[in-house]
Parts: structure tokens; sequence; C-alpha cells
């Protein structure tokens, strides 16, 4: 079926469900951002495949909403359907809620299903919904009459992230846990998030594209822990293992069972931002509402986890060093390559790294006016070919045993107009203020956003996106709760602690024309000076000197770049020889 004859579909189904609206967000039962393909409803109904965004479907209108990141891609992806494109003002705003409010008659009813919904986005809707007079029902799953050919589940196995780079083992994270859970006097805490259940037993899989996790549930108690998923998945290792740290193992569908069997007077810890509707109606016990004790702790990077990451940097530096210089020669000798089998080139370069396990998100090779579309992932039937002209943008990462990375970094294929260098030296200019901003504990990412962005602002200029996001280590590259963010989000109210992983990339999107990002990963740390932090930045990459307008630049910021430069060839040749060796001190000479 095509998206309009699935519309049509759907709407029969709701007619006989007497249901006046439907929502369709782009999560999963555990409120992913990268979903598996069994879950992927928004974009099935909708055709579009962008992480984020959510679809209202009424009687008589279809409508995808999506922010600015998103846009372009959007109109595209939604071009010869009925389905209209709604813009946000950012991506933490549910306009949707306000639309239907206002279209649907009083006493109306609006369907979701339960499995796909935090229960703190429920409220939010029904906040919204009942002052209409509109009814919400949260037990209905529409779609799954209707899309007959929805793929399976992974059944690929778990893998066991050894101690000698994870830094702590089940037995240490349970105990943090469990001293947390003390401090809120709580009985048990329900994981649902799949990270965070990664995280908790050094476990990986590969069940979510990009992501290294395993679709599954836990509950951790004072004596014992308790992990819901397939069994066939773990290896008679990993069930020994969890047999000698408490660990029980249960099928993943008696999650609800469990929970509907917790007693009365126990309290358990649910985090109702991660939390599915249907879970936290199932739970017996009195619910104690707190944050994922493990979101909190995964985030702070342990000094191991921290050592690993620097020595993935100067591997993954020499990856992107054998995939540049590869492009540069292929397009000096006249011929010419297509954006996706760039892409493809650099997960080839990645993977000659041993501990390489696959990208970390699906490679941004944006050429000219795509590099505008902020997150454009190129087609083989609509990608565009490369030739040694114009301005090149690719954000690009990798999963490895020993870290994740993120990298973004754009280039000129031919001589640079004034206005492009003006525009790349303002973005590197917040890149680098950023870089070595030093602010007192207490800060938040809210506050750090502005560093990156002022010298755009004062040419009255900005970007549509957060300047960044928290990092996993080995897992998700979109990692919660910290970033630089310059609204009210998550990411924006989130106070930066030493430990924290966190991406650093400003940009600016000309559309039609170019976009540009810089992005590096840079690492929370103490100050010498005390109460105060700063960052350590760990990317390993030169800036592209055909971009750079010197006159720009302050004596600060051109020392700051030399020093990188002169960092990032002693951390990243080793790793080269020969030709490519001399290529590469040539991409980090002074500016």
């Amino acid at each position: 079926m095509d998206v309009n004859k699935k519309i049509l579909e759907l709407r029969r189904i709701m007619k006989s469900n007497s249901v006046d609206a439907l929502i369709i967000p782009s999560s999963d039962p555990h409120q992913s951002e990268y979903v598996a393909d069994h879950w992927q409803e928004r974009a099935w109904i909708s055709g579009f495949t962008g992480s984020a965004g959510t679809v209202a479907i009424t009687l008589d209108h279809a409508g995808l909403w999506t922010d600015s990141r998103y846009y372009l891609q959007g109109a595209m992806q939604l071009t010869g359907t009925e389905m209209v494109l709604h813009k946000m003002g950012n991506q933490f705003a549910a306009p949707f809620v306000d639309f239907l409010a206002e279209e649907l008659p009083k006493d109306g009813t609006v369907a979701i299903n339960g499995l796909m919904f935090s229960k703190s986005s429920v409220e939010a809707i029904k906040k919204t919904l009942s002052a209409r007079n509109i009814n919400l029902i949260h037990r209905m799953d529409l779609i799954s009459e209707i899309w007959s050919d929805r793929p399976a589940l992974s059944e690929g196995q778990a893998e066991i992230h050894e101690t000698k780079y994870t830094g702590k083992s089940i037995d240490v994270k349970l105990n943090e846990i469990r001293e947390a859970m003390t401090t809120s006097s709580a009985d048990f805490h329900l994981i649902t998030a799949l990270d965070d259940v990664a995280w908790t037993f050094n476990l990986r899989g590969k069940d979510v594209e990009y992501n290294p996790v395993v679709i599954a549930y836990a509950v951790v108690g004072k004596d014992a822990a308790h992990i819901f998923i397939d069994g066939h998945k773990l290896s008679p290792k990993i069930i020994s293992v969890f047999s000698n740290t408490g660990v029980k193992i249960h099928d993943y569908d008696k999650i609800l069972g469990f929970l509907n069997q917790l007693p009365e007077k126990s309290s358990i810890i649910v985090d109702q931002n991660l939390c599915s509707i249907t879970l936290y109606e199932a739970i017996n016990a009195q619910i104690v509402h707190s944050e994922s004790i493990p979101k909190r702790l995964k985030a702070i990077k342990n000094e191991v986890e921290q050592s690993c990451i620097r020595s993935v940097m100067k591997k993954d530096g020499a990856a992107l060093a054998k995939a540049f210089y590869f492009l540069e020669n292929l397009l000096k000798s006249g011929k010419e390559i297509t954006e996706v089998d760039f892409a493809k080139k650099l997960a080839e370069f990645r993977s000659q790294h041993k501990h390489y396990q696959g990208e970390s998100f699906g490679a941004i090779v944006g050429y000219k006016e795509n590099g505008a579309i902020i997150h454009y992932h190129p087609e083989p039937k609509s990608c565009k070919t490369i030739f040694s002209e114009g301005i090149l943008l690719v954000d690009s990462g990798g999963q490895y045993l020993d870290g994740t990375t993120d990298i973004t970094r754009t280039f000129a294929l031919s001589s640079a107009t004034p206005e492009q260098k003006n525009h790349y030296t303002l973005i590197l200019k917040g890149m680098i203020s950023l870089s070595r901003a030093i602010f007192p504990e207490g800060t938040s990412g809210a506050q750090l956003d502005t560093f990156a962005r002022q010298f755009l602002w004062a040419k009255g200029l900005n970007y549509g996106h957060g300047t960044g996001h928290g990092v996993g280590f080995y897992l998700n590259v979109h990692e919660p709760p910290q970033g630089f963010a310059p609204v009210h989000s998550e990411r924006g109210k989130t106070v930066h602690l030493a430990g924290m992983l966190t991406s650093n990339e400003p940009g600016y999107y000309l559309e039609g024309s170019y976009g540009m990002r810089i992005e590096n990963l840079i690492i929370c740390q103490h100050s010498n000076m005390s109460g105060f932090l700063e960052f350590e930045t760990v990317t390993l990459y030169p800036f592209d000197h055909a971009l750079i307008d010197r006159s720009l630049l302050t004596k600060e910021e051109t020392s700051w770049i030399n020093d990188y430069h002169k960092k990032v060839y002693a951390g990243v040749s080793p790793y080269l020889k020969g030709e490519l060796k001399a290529w590469f001190k040539d991409k980090c000479r002074r500016v």
C-alpha cells in the first residue's frame, strides 16, 4: 500500500472503533529515539524517515509534525501524499495536540497505543484535550490491524561488554543503583530505556540499527535484579554471569505480569518520562516518581571509559584520514563518487579497526545544497554525485568496543568564496569558544549553548538545532540527559558534570546552497580552579584551511587551532604511513 491507501484503510478502522483521531509517535515501548524496524509505525504510515516527528490522523486530515532539522526532508518525502507537513518551532513542543483540540468536536475521541507513549506525555496530552472535553483512549493498537507485513523483532545474540572497557562490573553498577534506591526509600527500580538496561548489565547487542542494545526491560530489587528479555539471545556465558551476580532472567513479555504482582506495600522508582502508560498502569506497588538512576550514572564516564575514548579517537581519526585522502585523490584524478558510495567508504575504513562494531548512525554526506538538510541521509536513487567543486559536509561516527565516535567536518572541494569562508569561520570561532569555556559548577547546557552561537548571532545568523548532545560509551550516540540547547528542554536544563561526554557542533545552513557544521566530542573535566569546570577535546581531525578566514581569528583562537592541530597529528600520525602520513601532516599545519 502507498501512503494514501494506508491512511484510507486506517480511517476505515478508526470509524469502526468510533475514533476521531489517532496519534502515531516516533517512539517504541522503551521511548527510544532510534527504534527497531518492528516499531517504525510513524515512518510506515507517513513515508517520512527522519528520527523525530509525530503523525496525527483525523477523519479528514493527515499531518506530520516535525522540527526545523527535518523541514526539507519532510517536504520531499511527503510529496505526492495527502500527509501535510506541520512545522514545529522546536523539537520539544507538541503542537499536534493543540491542533486536535481545535479541530475535533467536543466529546470527540483520540486514540493512542499506550505502549508507545510515556506516562508523562499521556498526562500532557490529556490535559490539553480534556479542556475541550475530548476523550483520550490509550489501549488501541490500530496500526497492527493494517500493517500485515510488519518486520519481526531481531533474534540476534547479546554480548557481554567486558569490564576492561566499562571500568565497572555488573555487581558494582547494581550496588550503585541500590544505594540511590535507598536514598529514595525504594524497594525496586523499573528500568525501561534500552541503553539504561544495556549499561546496567554490561550487555550489548544489535537489536536496533546503530545502537548496540538488546530489547529488554529490567527491575532492580534490594536483593535480586530481574531482566526481561528473549532468552534465546543469551549465551551460556551470559546466563552464568547473570547467575553469579544475582540476576534473574524472565521472558520479555512477562514484564506486565511481574509489575502487577509486586507487593502492594512495596515501593518502586519509575521514570515517568521513560515508562509507557501501559507499564505504569500495570504496577501494583507504591510508585516513587524519580529520574532513571542508570541514566545519570552512565552519563559520567569513569576513568577507564575516558582512557578508552581517548584511544579510540586516534584510530577513528586515522580512518577519517584514509577516507578523505582517498576522496581528495579521486577528485583530483577527474573522477567522481556519489554521496552514498563515499558513506560506504567511511564505514569501510573504520571497519579496519579490530574493535569496530558498526556505524553509530547513518552517515550524513551532504554535497552542496544537500548539506543544508540538517539530518540528511543519502539514498542510492536520489543522492548527488560529488565533483571537485562546492562544499561537502560529512557527519559520521563509529561504534567500537572501546567507545562511540561522532564527528563532523566541512570541506571546500574548490576555491571557497568570501561568504563561505565567513560562515565557516564564524562557526569555528563559536566551536572554539565553547571548547575553551571555563565555567562554575552548576552551569546548565542552555547557558553554555550561547558560547557557540555568539559570533553567528552578532551577524544576524543562527542554526535550528542544539549545539550538542550527550554521547554514550559503546552505546547510543545520542545519550541524555546533558547537552547544549537554547530552549527549555532536558538538554538545556541539565547541569554539566565532570565526566560527561558531549558533542560540540555549531553550524550554519543556507537552504538551496550548502550546509556547514563542525563537530568535536568534549569531556567535561575539573578545572585547576576550585569550583570550576572546563572541557577536554577528544576528537582528533584537522579543520579545513581552505575555509578559514584568518583575519577573523583572534590570536587566542589561532593559537588554539595550532595547538589542536599539533595534538591531532601527534595522536593520529602513528597509525598512518608514507604519502598518506605526509598528506595528513600538511592538513595539520599551522594556520
